[in-house]
């Protein structure tokens, strides 16, 4: 039975070890912040950390992640006041809201990396898809999270 740690805490889970990780957060451990989007690791509505690093979730197999750090859209803040979230409500990023969660978790990815991130550096970090175009709002409130605006 694999043991996860998701957002800080231990969690043995009774799955295949080929289940893909999204589920298990959804599904098994109840997390369901983290969203399916497209299935094939393109929209990245299901990005979470893995040891830090901004991966997609949906083909990521639970056997891959055994003994790393997961974190995600739930652990990023234990009260929702990281730097982005706070920056998402007040550049009013969401529309639909679906692909949002993976939005934060990359964009506060990339400011950990670049603090102070350049509209290109913003451009190519943020690769994951919104259905409603809601891209200028993302960029401003990165520049928001980033005190650079």
């Amino acid at each position: 039975m694999p043991t996860l740690t998701v957002n800080g805490k231990s969690y043995s889970v009774d799955v295949p070890e080929q289940m893909p990780l999204l589920w298990v957060l959804r599904d098994v451990i109840g997390l369901t912040g983290t969203k399916y989007g497209c299935g094939v690791e393109i929209c990245g509505a299901c990005t979470v950390w893995i040891d830090g690093s901004a991966e997609k979730s949906c083909h990521l197999e639970v056997k891959e992640v055994v003994g790393k750090q997961i974190t995600t859209i739930e652990g990023l803040s234990p009260n929702r006041s990281h730097a982005v979230q706070l920056a998402w409500i007040a550049e009013q990023v969401p529309q639909c809201g679906y692909c949002q969660s993976g939005m934060l978790m990359q964009a506060a990815k990339l400011l950990r990396e670049s603090p102070k991130p350049t509209d290109a550096q913003i451009d190519s970090a943020m690769e994951n898809i919104c259905a409603c175009g809601t891209y200028p709002r993302i960029k401003a409130a990165i520049k928001r999270a980033a005190g650079i605006v």
